[in-house]
């Protein structure tokens, strides 16, 4: 059964350490860029490939109007975006742009390499190694994404992102990244939940239930008192991301990436400041 309370002491840690302020972020100016085109080795449960295909090919994209872009694309069987292809591409890109990178677990040469046109990463986080296994097929452990989060930071500012229910809409390991994350002191957290995306080995699973991710947000909110949590953009639509919004607003998050128009009533009520932003939540 649900319990408010867990959700009541979120927000009076989100009051104790955070101005009245809330943003609400539509990223129309961030261009997201695949270094693969449509392809990936892994083939991962819940993906399958299927948001590639929204993604522009690097070998397409001329930039345009984007303030900001997002490089990201398929990995390979170790679980590394190839970062070091197209760096001439990417170096067009990078003039006048934030650039924000999806690198996966790469190498010290790797971030050495594209360093000059890095401004932030976003690392996906998993605390459980079933769920590596089968969701990315990877044989490699939770200390190894740990051990990816440290090498990072010693370059450029990180942004981990978490999917709650990844493993199939399951709860496996998320509250220990959670506790992992608090242990590496992060600063700011992108907070995702599974969608269930036809096409997928994941297609006819339900995502985790409302009362479930609000636990979770909660979990963070207190576990991190002192970092910006967002809710991001990866998360089911309909009935579920209206309920899911209002909660996110009422354990205390920073950031809601195309809130339900619920979430944006519930803030106005609450007496926020309403900040919007139009690039990508880690931005």
């Amino acid at each position: 059964m649900f319990d408010s309370s867990r959700m009541e002491a979120a927000w009076t840690v989100r009051v104790a350490n955070f101005p009245e302020v809330i943003q609400f972020d539509f990223p129309l100016d961030t261009l997201v860029v695949s270094l693969t085109g449509e392809h990936c080795a892994l083939d991962c449960a819940h993906c399958g490939r299927h948001y590639l295909k929204s993604m522009h090919p690097i070998e397409q994209v001329e930039g345009g109007a984007a303030r900001s872009c997002l490089i990201s694309g398929g990995c390979d069987q170790h679980g590394k975006l190839p970062v070091t292809a197209h760096l001439r591409e990417i170096a067009a890109l990078r003039t006048g742009r934030v650039m924000n990178w999806h690198v996966g677990l790469i190498t010290r040469s790797e971030i050495e390499t594209i360093a000059p046109y890095v401004d932030l990463i976003s690392f996906d986080f998993v605390g459980d190694e079933a769920t590596i296994r089968e969701v990315y097929g990877l044989d490699t452990t939770v200390e190894e994404y740990v051990k990816t989060y440290r090498l990072l930071t010693e370059y450029v500012p990180v942004v981990p992102h978490l999917t709650v229910g990844l493993k199939g809409g399951q709860i496996s390991g998320e509250y220990r990244a959670l506790q992992l994350l608090s242990e590496l002191k992060v600063d700011r957290l992108v907070l995702l939940v599974l969608i269930p995306t036809p096409g997928t080995r994941y297609a006819e699973r339900q995502p985790p239930s409302v009362d479930e991710v609000t636990d979770l947000m909660s979990e963070a909110r207190v576990l991190l008192p002192q970092a910006a949590i967002y809710l991001g953009c990866m998360r089911p639509h309909g009935h579920y991301r209206a309920a899911l919004d209002v909660r996110a607003v009422q354990c205390g998050l920073n950031k809601i990436v195309s809130p339900a128009k619920e979430a944006i009533h519930l803030a106005q009520e609450l007496g926020l400041q309403i900040v919007r932003g139009r690039e990508c939540c880690a931005i």
